[in-house]
């Protein structure tokens, strides 16, 4: 599954927020409809079973309510994605990563053996069970974590146990920290904290680039991994330094060095960085530091300005607007347009932006930024996490094309837009303008109804600053009581109805005017007046 990922620690982003987000890529040839629901604890399964791999899992018997994006299809399994729980702990799961062959001949995927022959009968071998992969980790892990380590500690337990049939990386964060988990075969794994004050950058490929494995060993500060990945390495002549160096790096050990990644991988890593950090190297030309076929991109990197979630948004979109390589642009000439993959692709799922706000109560703390469909053409919009029910317009997304859904709708605008670029262009920036206003309006106004109900307010002002705000120290119960607030959830769940009315009145607008300008241009059209 192709997708890009972007982590924004709390001192890197624009309110002191942790920012994790990702865009959700169909795979080549299909749409994958998705839902933005709220799974309750008594819907929450406690044996669980992989459509994909058929391994089986038992689940403990007290899982949180959590927020989940799965496939409206249920037909290959849940993936669930990208979600926030009660004790306000977000989750993404996954982005597919790159590995090389010596990692796969050191520990392989674990894989589904079908059966042969038939049962009873001589010469009948049973099905093996496959691991663990993404269709599977946000259901069996975000319902059951307090915190993003936690998540670390929970799935690395599950995939040393059970294996994995991919390459995968994972995103936990809470409100004072961001952790980054990557798959290293079929039972290893690596992770790291994302410093504060930095941005990261994934673009399917397997991206850490420096790693304390005395750290992971040791005191856990900034970095954990699986038990054995010292003797793993050193068993397999995995490290590839020419000199005894420290530290350790993973991507030269653990990742790929294709040609394919100069066109699928690393130039989403350089427009990400070229944008959030103009001024700091030269990014164009021969005498760039960084081109979109280098393997040295760094995976975090300090942003030259706060990061907003429009910043956000507008890297998750990217189609290398500004570029040589940009298929809409002007510049380059057809060999260079059109010539890398983009960030903002035709078949994108969805993009959730899970934000943890430090100055904000814990019952309204959690905020899951939701877009469907092909970014460049749709919009980003928040939701809170902690309600009883999600708005049925992003809820009951259909199986076929449907457009009194936020899903098809976006897929119809897309689809009618690309093909009028620049006659659209305009009509799409007005309406990502107005949507992302009303839900910044929406938050205020929500946020300021809950402090009202609150004897003990938490409050910006309160604070030199919000990493001061964060540092609180986190009681989960407490927590959950709080998000469990039945006035709150009310309260909430009205805000983000309300959100949902105003967006289906915009996306209705938006596919009207679209469909209007591409029928102008139909090549059927006579100019002769009927009058």
């Amino acid at each position: 599954m192709s997708c890009t990922t972007i982590l924004v620690g709390k001192n890197a982003s624009y309110d002191g927020s942790t920012i994790i987000a990702r865009n959700e890529d169909s795979q080549q040839g299909e749409f994958t409809p998705k839902r933005f629901v709220v799974v309750k604890p008594e819907d929450q399964p406690r044996k669980y079973r992989s459509v994909i791999s058929h391994v089986e899992i038992d689940l403990p018997d007290d899982p949180m309510q959590y927020t989940s994006v799965p496939n409206a299809n249920l037909r290959e399994g849940i993936w669930g994605e990208a979600g926030v729980n009660e004790a306000n702990v977000a989750m993404s799961a996954t982005e597919t990563l790159t590995t090389n062959e010596r990692v796969l001949g050191a520990d392989p995927f674990v894989e589904l053996v079908p059966a042969r022959g038939t049962e009873g009968e001589p010469g009948y071998e049973p099905e093996v069970p496959g691991g663990i992969g993404e269709e599977d980790l946000l259901t069996i892990v975000l319902p059951y974590i307090h915190s993003a380590r936690e998540g670390v500690q929970r799935l690395g337990s599950l995939l040393e146990q059970y294996g994995t049939y991919e390459m995968n990386g994972i995103a936990f964060s809470d409100v004072n920290e961001i952790w980054w988990l990557e798959t290293v075969g079929g039972h290893h794994w690596i992770a790291k904290r994302v410093p504060d004050d930095a941005y990261v950058t994934m673009p399917n490929q397997l991206g850490i680039d420096e790693f304390d494995l005395e750290d992971a060993l040791g005191d856990q500060t900034d970095h954990m991994c699986s038990a054995d990945l010292d003797e793993f390495i050193e068993r397999n002549h995995l490290d590839l330094a020419v000199e005894d160096v420290s530290p350790f790096n993973p991507r030269d050990a653990f990742g790929s060095h294709s040609d394919r990644d100069h066109v699928y991988n690393t130039p989403r890593a350089w427009f990400m960085q070229r944008f959030l950090n103009p001024y700091d190297e030269v990014w164009d030309g021969l005498d760039a530091a960084h081109r979109p076929d280098s393997d040295d991109i760094p995976w975090a990197r300090q942003p030259e300005r706060k990061i907003t979630i429009e910043d956000v948004k507008y890297v998750l979109s990217s189609h290398y607007q500004g570029t040589p390589y940009d298929p809409y642009g002007t510049l380059g000439d057809e060999h260079t347009r059109g010539s890398l993959r983009p960030i903002g692709i035709n078949r994108q799922s969805q993009l959730a932006v899970m934000q943890i706000r430090p100055y904000r109560p814990e019952s309204c703390r959690s905020i899951q930024w939701m877009a469907y469909g092909s970014n460049p053409f749709n919009t980003l919009v928040p939701f809170y996490a902690n309600v009883n029910v999600t708005p049925a317009y992003l809820a009951d997304t259909t199986d076929h094309v449907d457009s009194d859904n936020f899903y098809w709708a976006n897929r119809l605008i897309a689809a009618l837009a690309d093909a009028n670029f620049a006659a659209t262009s305009s009509l799409i920036d007005r309406y990502q303008e107005k949507t992302g206003g009303l839900g910044h309006r929406m938050i205020a106004a929500a946020d300021e109804q809950v402090v009202r109900l609150d004897e003990n307010p938490v409050d910006l002002d309160d604070y030199a600053d919000a990493e001061e705000a964060a540092e609180e120290v986190r009681d989960a119960d407490a927590i959950i009581a709080a998000t469990r607030n039945p006035e709150v959830r009310d309260i909430l769940a009205a805000a983000n109805q309300t959100m949902a009315d105003q967006l289906k009145k915009e996306t209705d607008a938006l596919l009207n005017d679209v469909l209007y300008v591409a029928s102008m241009n139909m090549r059927n059209d006579f100019h002769l007046s009927d009058n």
